[in-house]
C-alpha cells in the first residue's frame, strides 16, 4: 500500500449554526464532530495529517491539542475549497502516495469505508476518486453527472440546471487522490460560480480533460457521509451516532430498558448483564463491570465501575472510581477523584471529593466528606461534614478502621480520627482521637423545668 496522507478541512465557520462556537467543535454524542472524523482516519496509520484551519484557528488548535503529531495549516481569507486544499502544498511537498480528503463536519465516516476508498483508489491507478452516495433529497449538494457509467463532472447545486438538479446522485465531499501532480492542478482551477469560490469538484472536469483516470466510490449507507450545518442536523446525526452505540451494547448483553432516551458516549464500555433504566447518560471514557444496575436519571461521566455496582436514582458522578459490590444513591454526588471500595456504601445527598471510602463503610444520609480517607468497617452518620477548607488551603480528614461518626458531626481538619473510636453525636472535632476513644465536643444540656409553661403565660398576658 502506498504512503497513506491525510487532510482534513475544518476552516468553515458554520453560519447556519449560528454559534461563537467554531462548527466542527459542536459535539455529537459528546465529542467535537471532528473528533469522530479523526479517529476514523487515524485508524488507516497515515503518514501525515494536516488539519485546514481559519475561523477561529487557535479554538480548533487548542481542541485538538491532545493529538500527537498533527499539522495545521491556516486558509486565510478562505476562497473555497481547491484553494483550501492548496493551502497545505508546503507541508506536503515531499509527500508522496495518496492523500484522502476528509471535511471535519462529517462525522458518520467509518474507517472501514476509508480503507476501501484508498484501496479501490490504488488499485484502480486513478488520479481522484471521488465519494458519492444516491440520496432522496438531494437538495444543497452538489451532483454527479456522468458520462454514461463514467464520471464526467461535479456541479454545485447553485450552479446546476433543472435537469441537474433532478440527478439523486451527490457528491460527498470525500476524495482520495494521488498526490503527484495534484497542487499543480488545483492551481489550474477558476472561480467561475455563483460563490466566486475555487471549487474543488471541479478538479473532476479538469482531469477528465487531461485524459487522467477519475473514479467514484458510491457508499452503501447515505448517513455514512452526512455533513452537519446546522443544529437540527447537529441533533440529528448525534441520534444516529447513540442509537449505533446502544444497539451494539444491546447486541453485547447489555440490557437498555429505553434505547430512545439513554445516552452513552462512543468510547464508554459496559458489561455483560449490566441494566441501565431510562434516562441514564453515560459519558467520556466510562468503563462499568458485569452485573450492574444503573437506575433513571443517573449521569456518570470519565469513571469506572466494577462488577455488580448499583447506582441509584439521580446521582452525579464524575473521575470517580467505584468497585465491586458497592452502591450509590440515591441523590448522591461523587464530584472527582473519589475511589469507593468493595461493598461499600453512599446513601442519599451525599457528596463526596477526593474521598477514599473503605471497604463496607457507609455514609448514608445528607454528608460532606472532602479530602478524606476512610477505612474499612466505617460507619458515618447523617449531617456528618469534614471541613476540609481553612479560606486558603485544603486539609486532610483521616478515618480509620471500625470508627463510628455520630450523626451531625464537623471533623475540622487536618484531624485524625483513631481505629476502633467513636465520635459522639453533634460533636465538633478539631483534634485528633486515639484509637478506641470517645470523643464528645458539645455543650453541656441545661433542662430548666416550668420554663416553656412560664414563657406561655407571659406570652397571653402581653396579648391582652
Amino acid at each position: 500500500m502506498a504512503d497513506l496522507h491525510v487532510v482534513i478541512l475544518a476552516a468553515g465557520k458554520g453560519t447556519r449554526m449560528k454559534s461563537a462556537l467554531p462548527k466542527v467543535l459542536h459535539r455529537v454524542a459528546g465529542l467535537p464532530m471532528i473528533e469522530h472524523v479523526l479517529a476514523a482516519s487515524t485508524a488507516l496509520g497515515p503518514r501525515s495529517t494536516t488539519i485546514v484551519v481559519g475561523h477561529q484557528a487557535e479554538a480548533v488548535r487548542a481542541a485538538l491539542s491532545t493529538h500527537p503529531g498533527l499539522t495545521f495549516v491556516v486558509q486565510e481569507p478562505q476562497l473555497g475549497t481547491a484553494h483550501a486544499l492548496l493551502m497545505t502544498e508546503p507541508a506536503l511537498r515531499a509527500a508522496r502516495g495518496t492523500l484522502l480528503l476528509l471535511s471535519g463536519d462529517v462525522p458518520l465516516l467509518s474507517a472501514k469505508t476509508l480503507k476501501t476508498l484508498a484501496d479501490r483508489h490504488e488499485s484502480a491507478g486513478a488520479a481522484a476518486t471521488v465519494v458519492t452516495a444516491v440520496v432522496d433529497q438531494p437538495e444543497g449538494y452538489g451532483r454527479v453527472v456522468r458520462a454514461g457509467q463514467e464520471i464526467a463532472r461535479i456541479v454545485e447545486h447553485r450552479d446546476a440546471t433543472e435537469a441537474e438538479r433532478a440527478i439523486g446522485e451527490i457528491n460527498a465531499g470525500i476524495y482520495a487522490f494521488a498526490i503527484d501532480g495534484l497542487f499543480a492542478a488545483l492551481g489550474a482551477i477558476a472561480s467561475e460560480n455563483a460563490q466566486g469560490e475555487y471549487y474543488l469538484p471541479d478538479i473532476v472536469a479538469l482531469y477528465r480533460k487531461r485524459g487522467l483516470g477519475v473514479g467514484t466510490f458510491t457508499v452503501a449507507d447515505a448517513d455514512e457521509i452526512r455533513g452537519i450545518n446546522s443544529r437540527v442536523e447537529l441533533a440529528a446525526v448525534s441520534r444516529i451516532v447513540r442509537q449505533t452505540k446502544n444497539q451494539a451494547l444491546m447486541a453485547a448483553g447489555v440490557t437498555i430498558e429505553d434505547p430512545a432516551t439513554t445516552y452513552v458516549d462512543p468510547y464508554v464500555e459496559v458489561g455483560p448483564d449490566t441494566v441501565i433504566h431510562p434516562g441514564v447518560s453515560l459519558e467520556g471514557r466510562t468503563t462499568i463491570g458485569t452485573g450492574c444496575e444503573i437506575h433513571s436519571g443517573a449521569r456518570i461521566v470519565d469513571s469506572t465501575l466494577g462488577d455488580r455496582v448499583t447506582i441509584r436514582n439521580h446521582c452525579v458522578i464524575g473521575s470517580s472510581t467505584i468497585e465491586n459490590d458497592a452502591s450509590v444513591g440515591p441523590f448522591a454526588h461523587l464530584r472527582f477523584g473519589n475511589v469507593i471500595a468493595e461493598r461499600a456504601h453512599v446513601g442519599n445527598f451525599v457528596e463526596l471529593k477526593k474521598t477514599v471510602l473503605g471497604p463496607g463503610s457507609k455514609s448514608m444520609h445528607l454528608t460532606y466528606l472532602g479530602d478524606t480517607t476512610v477505612g474499612s468497617g466505617v460507619n458515618i452518620g447523617a449531617g456528618t461534614i469534614t471541613c476540609n477548607y481553612d479560606g486558603v488551603n485544603k486539609h486532610q480528614t483521616v478515618i480509620q478502621d471500625g470508627v463510628f461518626i455520630g450523626s451531625d458531626s464537623q471533623l475540622i481538619a487536618p484531624v485524625t480520627i483513631g481505629e476502633g473510636a467513636y465520635v459522639a453525636a453533634g460533636s465538633s472535632i478539631t483534634h485528633d482521637v486515639p484509637a478506641d476513644a470517645l470523643a464528645l465536643s458539645r455543650g453541656r444540656q441545661q433542662n430548666k423545668d416550668g420554663w416553656a409553661t412560664s414563657r406561655r403565660a407571659r406570652q397571653k398576658s402581653e396579648h391582652r
